[in-house]
């Protein structure tokens, strides 16, 4: 209902006698904004290939397919194809990245909710993603994709040095739909999605913010980084399909600036803090540069670089914070290699508190901005004990939770 049509509602009730009931207002409905985390968006290739890593693999195809996360190709021996077509090429001079020779990608689906709600296009159930917090919102909160809920998928293996067109579309979408819906917005990320959104708040001004955002919801942010991007550096990571390794994986995961900007940050972690512990010596955020080098991926130190300043900025967002995150999952404090072939061996994993997948010090990091936010610019902190990093956005407790932020406390009846 729009502001006019109250007004004759209004008039009606009031000429129809002292019997009438008043009709209540429309109700408010902050437009929704879904950010991802790292591996939340849709990625399609197209080939143009003059070779392949094997012969099972394409080397042209005629039109974009969807590559990430294609079910399909995350089987042994065809993975091969996907690593080496998802994989980076870091150029030192420019400082930034392109895909592999011969791979034209694609981010599908910017402004909408399908890319980011489902990450394979056939909406495999095991792919799903924002999908359970975009059904609450339509079902019960009456919300309307496109109307006023939003998805704003990326490359989420570039890091910000190179997701400037992104913030610019970003800021045009909500501007855009809080036009169209007459309410600021409320971002809800996860992960990864969450340092994204922080970032694109740092660079827009306390005006803009005050009038087009009315909160930022974040589910699982690593606020100052993970310990597991160590991990991954040093033997990669199988994304929990247990017939792959993680060194299958870990040849396209390093090339990602995404993950040297996940690194623990030194507002985080103490200069000495041992992270990897090996026989011959230990590496902490002092002499990363020495791990970079005994794994014979320099590249990665580089790209740590690239991303030094965002993880060093970690100045209020000035907007309403809601944080929410996991606790009591045994998560990765520490690597320890016991025997004498690093990196050529399998460590054991110290655990400590977590998500799982973030250490608690940086899920916590939201709390850090209680004193520096304006005054109405509150801070909310919850935690779910036993919610997993990778599960967070499957599990119903959370898309209630959300759907109870907007329902309760951002006002929609």
């Amino acid at each position: 209902m729009n502001g006019s049509d109250f007004v004759l509602l209004l008039v009606f009730a009031v000429s129809a006698g002292s019997s009438a009931r008043v009709v209540d207002p429309a109700p408010i409905r902050h437009p929704v904004i879904l950010v991802p985390g790292d591996g939340g968006s849709q990625i399609d290739a197209r080939l143009n290939k003059t070779e392949v890593v094997h012969y099972l693999c394409e080397k042209t195809t005629g039109d974009f397919f969807n590559t990430w996360l294609n079910l399909e190709l995350l089987v042994p021996v065809v993975i091969d194809c996907l690593v080496d077509n998802m994989r980076l090429v870091y150029d030192n001079t420019t400082r930034t990245t392109s895909n592999s020779p011969g791979v034209e990608t694609r981010i599908p689906g910017f402004g909408n909710t399908s890319s980011v709600e489902w990450l394979d296009p056939t909406e495999l159930s095991p792919t799903k993603y924002f999908n359970p917090i975009a059904d609450i919102l339509v079902k019960k909160l009456n919300y309307s994709r496109g109307v006023n809920l939003h998805g704003v998928p990326y490359d989420f293996r570039k890091a910000p040095n190179e997701l400037g067109e992104v913030f610019v579309k970003m800021k045009a979408l909500i501007e855009e739909t809080v036009a169209r819906n007459g309410q600021s917005a409320v971002i809800v990320t996860h992960s990864m999605g969450g340092l994204l959104a922080l970032t694109f708040l740092q660079l827009q001004s306390q005006t803009w913010k005050d009038k087009h955002v009315k909160s930022l919801v974040t589910l699982a942010a690593p606020w100052g980084g993970s310990v597991k991007t160590v991990k991954v550096f040093a033997i990669g990571d199988n994304l929990g399909v247990f017939v792959l390794s993680g060194g299958t994986l870990r040849d396209q995961q390093i090339t990602s600036p995404s993950l040297a900007w996940l690194l623990p940050s030194p507002l985080f972690w103490k200069p000495d803090e041992t992270l990897v512990v090996t026989p011959q010596k230990n590496y902490s955020l002092t002499n990363l540069r020495d791990f970079f080098d005994d794994i014979d991926w320099l590249t990665g130190w580089e790209m740590k670089k690239d991303t030094e300043k965002y993880v060093l900025n970690f100045t209020a967002p000035g907007v309403e914070v809601h944080c929410a995150h996991g606790v009591g999952v045994k998560t990765v404090e520490k690597l320890k290699y016991t025997k004498d072939k690093f990196p050529d061996s399998t460590p054991d994993l110290i655990m400590g508190d977590g998500d799982g997948t973030v250490n608690l010090r940086s899920l916590e990091g939201c709390t850090k901005w209680t004193e520096a936010q304006n005054a109405g610019k509150k801070i909310y902190h919850q935690t779910f004990p036993g919610l997993d990093h990778m599960d967070a956005l499957r599990d119903k407790i959370i898309a209630q939770f959300v759907h109870d932020l907007l329902q309760i406390k951002l006002n929609v009846p």
